[in-house]
């Protein structure tokens, strides 16, 4: 039996259904699950996502050859349930072509609206529908989109404007028109006459007449669209996978255009930006769903409730609301409730907040698609949390639901109260998506780094802004609304936007905005506030929010499930007491060379570089001693009861001596000796490849009283906290340890030196002594280390480096390419790489525990707050993971999700 291709839905039945995602995509599954649960969806079809791997590989006429008696069964199908004719003149059959995902990529592959349109069946859809003005507006659109999307008519610099939009723009200036609903027949025909001659001139080509010449043409467009830049973008940003592909969705058209009984929207059963359970969305009359999310008209709001709030928000009276800007429920309050019934439906059906597409039609309700709703951090947590207060779903459910990368925009600053009632308040747009945002203004998405922090600021944005919206620190628009482009993309991103703030006036060729009558320049400070939609001049100062409520819920749900203990990476009494309150069960590595930079510290360090006897190095070691003392005594004290791993010297002696002639004078000055001997101290400390070099425990085996002053300094530090009633529990950290014997040269000293304090103060505390595996050679011989050792930490950052030979420093130069041609998927510096370094990680876990079962093992690498990597700790098996403390949090969640997913 040959392979499937293509699933058909209509009519309440469907060959697919909601957990075939995989096959259909998101939107395919949906629109099949939808019809088998009595939702009303106009008939369609979907071609599979595996056609688009076979497009890739063996392209379109054998793709076209493969599909065609599939798509042509199909279409027939929906020609006896619509009682239309593809193709024909009279009564045609016209459909829409839209991409559909396993995962939701709003806005960044194609569609095409209207097709199967040509000069003679506009004429059949005017006489059929007796309306005229709609048939040639369905078709000045069909034009419009299959020209841009199939036809390559998109122009290919910022500077140009759309060939369509430039002609649309022409005609209303010769009209006297502002609206594109202010056109009259005779304009449609015009437009259509103009973007024709538009389309021949650029493709030296007619716009194809036949209906199924249309069709392959879309269709094979919205494989390539899988590829195109900002869908290629997207996936990078959410860890899509580029061999999933996209399905194909073509569905009989339902139209938003046929006059003030029809209409368009967008809707969601619960506020994608703050969470709350309140059904909302936009709607515009007499249109088609683009213009909704396009932001070119103002939509107006679904609900009188959401409808009074964006009037005060605009400065809008509530008479001038009701005359103009008035609800769908005012409107059409009939077909607002069966939206309102079916919205609780999908969500009740789903368990989960529902995105959805509308469109009524001469005053029938119509769903085009449903989805879970993209969403903020804030509105994730509280969702969640709601349905399960609300019985819907269970604490598991609950846990798995937030994507703990989210969390970390509930630890994004937000705006100082005082300093926001002293900020000048230049415009107001509408809040759509939270958070506070100040920059320097930049006009086009392509220069959003041209400065440190940048606002983003269009008149609307598209999918083609999407690399700038990511980059910049915050988005404002003049148009649009709730549903528009910026705001769904922004929400999704977890980044702060204002969206139609009518006062303002941009002009994109002097880069400037005007804002009452004030000029605002590129680079000029402007702050947003996203959750008021305030827009302030200059910079405002910003505060740490204040995390309680569901936020700890989820945290202390976490710790029921997790098997992973997390620990920080903390080199500062400060950023340890930060970890420990938001759950942070130990340090996994202090830093100590971080502690050697400040004021009379690096003099001592430096005395000690340039010493030439150990007598030398111990006496300037001494002077370090007490301020090692200390640092050690105040990250203990702010981590008691829990472990503290604390990494001996590991960088490089070159790094602490001056590099540049005035400071090396001024070191020489203070040492008493000649400008000459520093010099050729510091060009005796150069290495070709440092990082390979000096370094790590090849520092104390060359000079173990580095070892040894360190080692005091931490035994002190406990004894000192154990005799304050302190429990402080040291664990002691040789780096870069590459053999047996390295480590126990190392853990000699360590030891001798503490039996010698312990003496000295007549009184002992409990240590521990183990090793950063961080060279593949200790991870193929960790049974060895470990007889020796107490505890195992992976540092991941220089176990990457080493096993593939990339030097983190420089890897910038050809990461892009590799990602790019598909050598690597991600980054291996931010995303482990489990085939690789994993197998290492892995291994040296297993042989370590062989030889010692209670071995501890973690991760100290920057992989230990990265979801993924914490997946594969506990895999492993490993002890914890340990990471900065802002990603505690994230780290928490990530660590129980890691144990539901492995108990499923």
């Amino acid at each position: 039996m040959s392979k499937k291709r293509v699933y058909t839905f209509g009519n309440g039945q469907a060959e697919g259904k909601a957990d075939m995602k995989d096959l259909l995509g998101g939107k395919g599954a949906n629109l099949a699950e939808m019809n088998l649960i009595g939702v009303p969806v106009p008939p369609g079809f979907t071609i599979t996502t595996e056609v688009c791997t076979e497009y890739n590989q063996l392209g379109r006429d054998k793709v076209v050859e493969l599909l065609k008696p599939e798509v042509e069964q199909a279409i027939n199908n929906i020609e006896k349930l619509t009682g239309t004719k593809f193709g024909d003149q009279e009564n045609p059959l016209l459909v829409s072509v839209r991409s559909g995902a396993r995962a939701s990529m709003p806005g960044m592959m194609d569609t095409i609206l209207n097709l199967g349109l040509n000069d003679k069946a506009v004429e059949g859809i005017a006489r059929k529908s007796g309306n005229e003005w709609f048939a040639w507006d369905s078709y000045r659109r069909f034009v419009q989109m299959y020209g841009d999307v199939v036809l390559g008519m998109k122009p290919d610099s910022k500077e140009e404007i759309d060939p369509f939009e430039k002609i649309i723009e022409e005609l209303k200036h010769e009209k006297g028109i502002k609206l594109d609903t202010e056109f009259s027949v005779a304009d449609l025909k015009e437009l259509v006459s103009r973007f024709k001659v538009a389309v021949k001139e650029k493709t030296n080509n007619d716009f194809p007449v036949s209906a199924w010449e249309q069709l392959w043409g879309a269709v094979m467009a919205v494989f390539n669209s899988w590829n195109n830049h900002r869908a290629i973008y997207y996936r990078r940003l959410n860890n899509i996978p580029d061999e999933w592909g996209t399905a194909v969705n073509v569905q009989a058209m339902v139209f938003g255009n046929m006059g003030n009984s029809s209409a368009t929207g967008v809707a969601f059963s619960r506020d994608a930006a703050t969470g709350e359970n309140v059904f909302n969305g936009e709607y515009l009359i007499n249109a088609q769903g683009e213009d909704v999310v396009a932001g070119i008209r103002t939509p107006q709001e679904i609900t009188i409730e959401g409808s009074r709030k964006w009037a005060k928000l605009q400065g809008v009276s509530e008479e001038e609301r009701r005359e103009k800007y008035p609800s769908l429920e005012e409107t059409m309050p009939e077909l607002y409730k069966q939206l309102y019934a079916t919205q609780q439906k999908l969500e009740d059906h789903y368990r989960d907040m529902q995105d959805m597409e509308f469109t009524i039609q001469e005053g029938k309700l119509w769903l085009l698609q449903t989805r879970n709703g993209k969403r903020t951090g804030a509105a994730m947590v509280k969702i969640a949390m709601d349905l399960l207060r609300e019985g819907k779903i269970d604490e598991k459910t609950a846990l798995l639901r937030i994507e703990p990368e989210k969390l970390d925009e509930l630890l994004h600053p937000v705006f100082d109260t005082v300093a926001i009632r002293a900020a000048n308040v230049l415009a107001k747009g509408l809040p759509a998506s939270p958070g506070a945002a100040t920059g320097r203004i930049i006009f086009f998405a392509d220069e959003a780094a041209k400065f440190d922090e940048t606002i983003l600021v269009r008149i609307e944005t598209s999918p083609e802004d999407l690399e700038g919206m990511n980059i910049a620190k915050g988005i404002l628009t003049a148009r649009g609304g709730m549903t528009s482009h910026a705001a769904v993309v922004a929400r999704g991103m977890g980044k702060c936007c204002v969206s139609g703030a009518g006062a303002l006036q941009i002009d994109y060729k002097a880069r400037t905005l005007t804002i009452n009558g004030k000029v605002f320049n590129e680079g000029d400070w402007i702050s947003l506030n996203g959750s008021t939609g305030e827009v302030y001049e200059g910079k405002v100062q910003t505060k740490m929010p204040d995390l309680s409520g569901d936020f700890n819920t989820i945290l202390e749900a976490s710790n029921k499930y997790a098997k992973l203990k997390v620990r920080t990476n903390a080199d500062s009494p400060k950023d340890a007491k930060a970890a420990r309150d938001f759950g942070a069960e130990g340090i996994g590595l202090c830093r100590t060379e971080h502690m050697f930079f400040e004021g009379e510290r690096i003099k001592a360090m430096r005395e000690m570089i340039l010493a030439s006897t150990t007598e030398g190095r111990k006496r300037a070691l001494a002077k370090l001693l007490p301020y090692q003392r200390s640092d050690f005594e105040g990250i203990l004290e702010a981590m008691a009861g829990y472990g503290v791993t604390i990494r001996l010297l590991d960088p490089p002696l070159h790094e602490f001596v001056p590099h540049q002639l005035a400071t090396q004078r001024e070191l020489a000055q203070e040492m008493g000796v000649g400008i000459e001997v520093i010099k050729a101290k510091v060009d005796s400390l150069e290495e070709f490849n440092p990082m390979l070099g000096h370094r790590g425990c090849r520092l104390g085996i060359t000079y173990p009283e580095i070892t040894e002053m360190q080692t005091r300094a931490i035994i002190e530090a406990a004894l000192n906290l154990k005799a304050k009633g302190v429990d402080a529990h040291p664990e002691i950290m040789i780096p870069l340890v590459g053999t047996i014997k390295e480590f126990r040269m190392q853990a000699e000293v360590i030891r001798s030196t503490a039996e010698k304090v312990f003496a000295e103060r007549n009184d002992r505390i409990d240590y521990k002594v183990g090793t950063m595996i961080e060279i593949p050679r200790a991870a193929l011989t960790a049974d060895l280390i470990a007889a020796e050792a107490d505890f195992f930490s992976f540092g991941t950052n220089d176990l990457t480096q080493m096993t593939f030979g990339y030097s983190r420093d420089d890897i910038g130069s050809f990461l892009p390419v590799y990602i790019e041609k598909g050598i690597l998927k991600h980054d291996p510096f931010q995303v482990l790489d489990q085939e690789g370094v994993g197998q290492l990680i892995k291994m040296g876990t297993e042989k370590g525990r062989t030889a010692k079962p209670e071995l501890k093992v973690g991760i100290c690498g920057e992989h230990g707050g990265e979801p993924s990597a914490i997946e594969f700790c506990h895999k492993v098996k490993m002890d914890y993971v340990s990471c900065s403390p802002f990603r505690v949090p994230i780290a928490r969640l990530a660590a129980a999700q890691a144990a539901l997913k492995e108990a499923k």
